[in-house]
């Protein structure tokens, strides 16, 4: 007898938004992203429908939508207007304001290297595409949690951590993977504050960075990602804090030592290394008891490592008597 254990992203279908509706999303999303495409052009609608003429062309639109993937698919909320996902980030090499997105046009995406070197078989450099080629692209709806108290439920494209590790071949005495984000002065116009650590780097353990939930993003709503939500290669962990899922990566090392990220060199007792999400751990200046969704603006219990701990909180057995609430921020 065939026994199914529902996981617990699962809902009952009852929960689910209506196929129909979804079908039809999905297939004017591809749409405007052949027509964006073919047209040599990228339309972003910001604040009060005002519309935004990209001047660069990511060639990776004739790969999106994906096939999505049916264990990602229902989460417990419903999708954050894409209006709302897009406009409303944090992207300090542009600014340490919420709507950067307009200044974050200015990322100039190709060429883009992405280097895996440290303690590998074989350090190798690879552009964007060429990675793209190599990995399976998938759909992945996931709960973001930012460490300032807002929440949103967006759908990313891109593929699986390991499957890149699984390119790097990394050595046996490798232990943690830090990444570090791209550090223009041309274009980031907040590298001239030499009172922050550029570049933007961090880190996770080799256990997290092959675990199944550890998701490569290319993508967003069906596109490529935006410019201002870390195109064209970010990171989606999404049990733990916002400021883990780095963007704009052009660096993956390998190495046996425990990188120092960047808010944890600037507070590192507000922004510790693990920054998993927890409840019952306050920041030192707020409460993390409940979080602020984008677009319904709705108030709701924060859950322990945002929901994901049935699948993720193995991966911190033994380490309280360690690290204790270090874990958490």
């Amino acid at each position: 007898m065939l026994i199914k254990v529902k996981k617990g992203w699962e809902l009952p279908e009852s929960a689910a938004m209506d196929e129909g509706a979804y079908r039809n999303r999905r297939d004017i999303l591809r749409q405007l992203s052949l027509a964006g495409f073919l047209a040599g052009t990228t339309l972003a609608t910001g604040i009060g429908g005002r519309v935004a003429r990209a001047a660069e062309t990511d060639p990776s639109a004739n790969l999106y939508p994906v096939p999505a993937n049916s264990l990602y698919q229902v989460p417990e909320r419903p999708l954050t207007a894409e209006s709302d996902a897009t406009t409303y980030n944090n992207f300090y090499e542009f600014g340490s304001h919420k709507r950067i997105y307009e200044d974050a046009q200015a990322l100039k995406i190709r060429p883009w290297d992405v280097v895996i070197d440290g303690m590998v078989e074989s350090p190798m450099t690879l552009d964007i595409d060429t990675l793209l080629r190599k990995v399976q692209l998938e759909e992945r709806v996931y709960r973001h949690r930012c460490v300032e108290r807002w929440a949103m439920t967006v759908p990313w494209s891109g593929f699986p951590m390991s499957q890149l590790v699984d390119i790097a071949k990394p050595l046996s005495g490798a232990k943690y993977v830090k990444m570090q984000t791209l550090a223009d002065e041309e274009t980031m116009p907040n590298l001239s504050a030499s009172w922050y650590p550029w570049p933007y780097t961090e880190g996770v353990t080799m256990a997290e960075a092959t675990n199944d939930l550890t998701f490569l993003v290319t993508g967003l709503y069906g596109k490529p990602v935006p410019k201002q939500n870390g195109a064209p290669l970010r990171l989606a962990l999404p049990w733990k804090y916002g400021f883990k899922s780095v963007k704009s990566i052009v660096r993956f090392t390998f190495t046996d030592e425990r990188p120092v990220s960047y808010w944890e060199e600037l507070q590192a007792s507000e922004y510790g290394f693990w920054a998993n999400v927890n409840p019952d751990v306050p920041h030192p200046r707020w409460s993390q008891a409940e979080e602020q969704l984008l677009t319904s603006g709705d108030v709701v219990p924060t859950q322990i490592y945002n929901g994901y701990g049935e699948f993720v909180a193995h991966l911190y057995d033994g380490m309280q008597a360690e690290f204790g609430d270090r874990l958490f921020r």
